[in-house]
């Protein structure tokens, strides 16, 4: 058990350490504006857009890849936030004076990153479907990943987390399809 409790503090202390320097960006103002917006923007308004701008290119032809998104959509919401519910993990700059909130969180608590889930998971699905756009979207799902560390409203840790699930979601819906 002493084993098991020093690898959790281990990686408790190198969640702390590494979510302390992404947030030190935050306090450079034009970057600390550009994680602004694109956090913002992955609330979801980015992937709203490109769903239309899909279905306004493509018409319905486009009409497959977005209820794949909106599936996934769905079914990420239901995860996240209950394990949101379940781990009731406090937000980095509740804990760590050092570093400072960027923006306001959309939610109480930290685990898994829902911004960083469903960027993962609609940017496998419209990759999947439009392969030429994922130098668009490949890049955007990264820099949303970025924007909740150096915002401080996640931990590393929140944000592999919610990598992961959102990969899982997205290619077990591919699975179901």
């Amino acid at each position: 058990m002493r084993r098991f409790d020093a690898g959790l503090r281990a990686v408790v202390l190198w969640d702390e350490a590494w979510c302390v320097r992404f947030n030190h960006v935050v306090a450079i103002p034009w970057l600390g504006a550009f994680f602004r917006a694109v956090s913002r923007l992955g609330d979801g308004v980015a992937w709203y857009v490109l769903m239309a701008a899909l279905l306004a290119v493509h018409g319905a032809a486009a009409v497959p890849a977005v209820l794949h998104m909106a599936a996934v959509a769905i079914a990420g919401i239901a995860v996240y936030k209950w394990l949101k519910s379940r781990t009731s993990r406090p937000r980095p700059y509740e804990i760590q004076s050092a570093i400072q909130q960027g923006a306001n969180a959309l939610d109480r608590f930290s685990f898994p990153s829902g911004h960083t889930l469903h960027a993962l998971s609609f940017s496998i699905v419209v990759i999947a479907y439009y392969p030429a756009i994922a130098w668009l979207v490949a890049p955007f799902a990264l820099l949303v990943a970025a924007s909740r560390l150096v915002l401080g409203l996640h931990y590393p840790t929140d944000v592999l987390a919610g990598a992961a699930i959102g990969a899982a979601i997205a290619v077990t819906s591919f699975l179901l399809v």
